[in-house]
């Protein structure tokens, strides 16, 4: 069996969004809102760690000996 696609950053936010507008609408029973808002959470945090994750990557650049190092502009 194949492994589920993981989605992208996009795709993890798209799917926040629309948890968002739902919950927002509030025409959702209150066990349905709980576990929505349970899972945009976790979507919420997924977002954030890649957000990081990017950030830490451009913050790095490769020096003359092929080693990562912190990126400073007044250098």
């Amino acid at each position: 069996m194949a492994e589920p696609k993981t989605k992208n950053f996009e795709e993890n936010l798209e799917e926040l969004e629309a948890i968002v507008k739902k919950l927002e609408n509030g025409d959702i029973p209150l066990d349905d809102a709980i576990k929505e808002f349970e899972k945009a959470m976790k979507l919420a945090k997924i977002c954030d760690d890649k957000l990081k994750n990017a950030e830490e990557s451009l913050t790095k650049i490769i020096n003359e000996k092929n080693e990562l190092q912190d990126f400073d502009i007044n250098e």
